[in-house]
């Protein structure tokens, strides 16, 4: 199978098309059909759900399964797989695209702004809690992974779909970070901040769970419906005000949050004493086998960093400028991981971190000398828009940038990376909807002759 769509375009010369055969090789190994075969299994005459060493054994309680992710349909599918429909009572989860299952039913919704579908498949969720019975020994099997907060929505009393939509799209564009974003999107939902396991109580909720986010906060990745929150109605009022965002959120979302300031809504719960939940895919797991692969080809990686954050032109510039100046010289593939956040114009063209990144780097990076290969790609295969999955650059495209006359300076200032790189035909990576999220990964190569003899 094919991650990458457009070899042909991209790919000539050894380093692109080393450079591809590296993320695709990374993407593969954090599927959901490959994560899950690893860790989950299910003994039939026990009616026994197995994740890692942990067991659930249910001799007379049902099985059901809920969740959201970019990933969660995938997840859904390989779930049936492992444990067979038919003991499977019900199932339902929102994700990116359709897929095809046999009990579960997965429901399309919207991302990244939360939609009418993604609010119907969760009343949906809820609902079979009382349809069903669902007793203490039942067990309910959540799947999720990154995107989870936008595919869930379940807005509070009070706040519209509308509201959070509003909300949410002011959140995702002020350059707040993915944990300030989810403060506020749990103190705004029914489901999130561990609402979704506190609901389905006294049933065991037990959450399988491929994490987008840095460091794998359980709490945070997709708002963490099963955990418990340790973020307040404090918390989220301060990252309103700290990224200046109280005009840009309806009257409606205000007074909640101001309610829930003075102890006049329910906080998020503390402590949950019937949830589990186990991450079972990642980003390192992505970059380490990553550098497994550059090894195989005969190259010599290093993982730089997994905590990539920030602002994505500065943290392009500050990783070339580090290269430049030879603190990799013993290495000629140098991966980073995590995830950048980009901080939108009110006018903005069409782009993603993945595609900034890599314009951010093209001047720092005329300074490498020899032969070079820059790759910037998000895991889920949309780079904020579903056109690209990111970009790949070496040292040819800021020649063909200005033969073109292309102004990167401009293209950077309207944040509209997709448009400069659309230009060139060969730097667009396209992949589509990959079927997981474990955040980005960037990955640069270059001449093992020159990386030899670059200064100190």
């Amino acid at each position: 199978m094919s991650i990458i769509k457009n070899k042909s375009e991209i790919g000539g010369g050894e380093l692109r098309d080393q450079a591809i055969d590296i993320i695709e090789f990374g993407i593969k190994s954090v599927l959901p059909e490959v994560l899950m075969d690893e860790v989950v299994r299910y003994d039939k005459n026990f009616n026994s759900l197995n994740v890692r060493t942990s067991s659930f054994n249910m001799l007379r309680g049902r099985i059901f399964v809920v969740g959201g992710g970019k990933a969660a349909g995938a997840m859904a599918k390989k779930l049936e797989e492992i444990i067979g429909a038919k003991h499977i009572t019900f199932g339902l989860v929102n994700s990116v695209s359709k897929v095809k299952t046999k009990v579960i039913k997965v429901n399309k919704a919207g991302f990244p702004i939360p939609d009418k579908k993604g609010l119907k498949g969760v009343e949906e969720m809820l609902k079979i809690k009382d349809k069903y019975k669902i007793a203490e020994n039942d067990l309910v099997i959540c799947l999720l992974s990154g995107g989870g907060s936008a595919l869930m929505p379940a807005p509070v009393s009070g706040v519209s779909l509308n509201d959070e939509q509003i909300a949410t799209k002011a959140l995702i564009t002020s350059g707040a970070e993915i944990t300030e974003i989810n403060t506020v999107r749990k103190h705004l939902s029914l489901v999130k901040g561990g609402r979704l396991g506190e609901y389905f109580k006294p049933a065991t909720v037990v959450s399988i769970i491929i994490s987008d986010v840095v460091g794998d906060k359980l709490s945070v990745i997709a708002s963490g419906p099963t955990v418990p929150d340790p973020s307040t109605f404090s918390d989220a009022v301060l990252v309103i005000e700290k990224y200046q965002l109280i005009n840009k959120i309806s009257a409606s979302v205000q007074n909640y949050l101001r309610e829930g300031l003075n102890g006049n809504r329910a906080e998020t719960p503390k402590h949950l004493d019937n949830t589990y939940n186990y991450v079972i895919g990642n980003n390192s797991m992505a970059l380490e086998n990553m550098a497994l692969r550059a090894k195989q080809l005969g190259l010599r990686p290093i993982i730089a960093s997994v905590n990539m954050a920030g602002d994505p032109v500065l943290v392009a510039e500050k990783n070339a400028k580090a290269i430049v100046a030879g603190e990799f010289m013993d290495y000629d593939c140098i991966l980073f991981g995590g995830e950048t956040t980009p901080i939108l114009p009110e006018r903005h063209g069409q782009g993603g971190r993945n595609m900034h990144y890599a314009a951010a780097s093209l001047k720092p990076l005329e300074f490498l000398g020899g032969e070079w290969v820059m790759a910037s790609i998000c895991s889920d295969g949309a780079d904020y828009l579903n056109l690209a999955a990111g970009a790949i650059i070496d040292q040819n495209t800021l020649t063909s940038i200005e033969s073109a006359k292309l102004n990167i300076g401009k293209y950077l200032a309207d944040y509209d990376s997709y448009n400069l790189f659309n230009k060139l035909n060969s730097a667009l990576i396209k992949t589509g909807n990959t079927g997981t999220n474990v955040c980005d990964a960037v990955v640069y190569l270059r001449n093992s002759a020159v990386s030899r003899i670059l200064p100190s």
